[in-house]
């Protein structure tokens, strides 16, 4: 029976972190629930977004596109610093290479990585240069998070869509600090969705998509009872409407496209 354990746990620790399944990080989602599959593009990748041996949040990426189509995390606000430098996802290339995010000159200099092979599996800091009315998008944004480390893993391109400028530092920035401190008052533990609508347009020469909305949704336990709410905005105006999370699901819908979309457990309000 011990050799049994052992030989398990030997799986386990060579568990690739970009797999078929959210299996190795549920706890980003209520009651470890995610989105159901009428969100997965054509080709998925499901990534337990992991530094320094930890797991932060998670992400369903776009392999085809290029971008993320929603990141899932717990909303922790705080003042750590805002970091700086970009990572990408060395698993996208390929299960032999590190679990943990890294730097692009990393997987270069020490793994010998081509450039146009990361290229291949990723969006790379030359696809966001030179960008005119767009910018990073976080879905999961560095100022939900506590902890530099936590903070640090948000800046990866793998969780970032170009978005359009004056919304990131408008009415979403607004919607990032101002209304979701205020909703989230008085939950235990806050569960959050970010996700982006994939569009029509493209930058860096066709590689990376534009989306056409960007969406937050959120859902969370009080001591008397449960509270879900959302929102939308399109991608080249800065406004963001607000929605019930049931509102919200019906929109997006209708905009993937795929079915009728789940964000949340049923124990969620709609």
């Amino acid at each position: 029976l011990l050799l049994l354990q052992v030989w398990v746990s030997c799986l386990w620790m060579g568990h690739s972190e970009v797999v078929t399944s959210f299996a190795s990080c549920p706890q980003f989602f209520y009651h470890n629930a995610p989105p159901n599959n009428a969100l997965q593009p054509q080709n998925p990748a499901w990534i337990c977004q992991r530094y320094n041996n930890q797991y932060f949040y998670a992400t369903l990426y776009d392999r085809n596109r290029r971008i993320p189509i929603y990141s899932a995390y717990i909303y922790q606000p705080g003042t750590a610093p805002r970091p700086q430098a970009w990572l990408v996802e060395p698993q996208l290339l390929g299960q032999s290479y590190p679990k943990d995010m890294e730097k692009e000159s990393t997987l270069i200099d020490q793994y010998h990585v081509k450039l146009e092979d990361l290229k291949q599996s990723q969006a790379v800091r030359d696809d966001y240069k030179k960008l005119t009315g767009l910018t990073h998008g976080h879905l999961n944004p560095s100022g939900h998070h506590s902890t530099y480390s936590s903070r640090f893993t948000t800046f990866t391109l793998t969780n970032v869509v170009p978005q359009d400028e004056k919304l990131n530092n408008g009415a979403w920035s607004r919607y990032e600090v101002g209304t979701m401190s205020k909703k989230s008052k008085g939950c235990k533990t806050t569960y959050v969705v970010v996700g982006a609508v994939p569009g029509n347009t493209y930058i860096a020469g066709g590689r990376v998509n534009v989306p056409s909305h960007i969406w937050s949704s959120a859902c969370c336990e009080t001591n008397t009872t449960m509270k879900a709410w959302g929102v939308i905005a399109e991608n080249k105006k800065n406004v963001v409407t607000p929605l019930t999370l049931g509102e919200l699901e019906a929109e997006l819908t209708k905009l993937y496209g795929k079915g009728q979309v789940s964000l949340f457990h049923r124990d969620c309000p709609r």
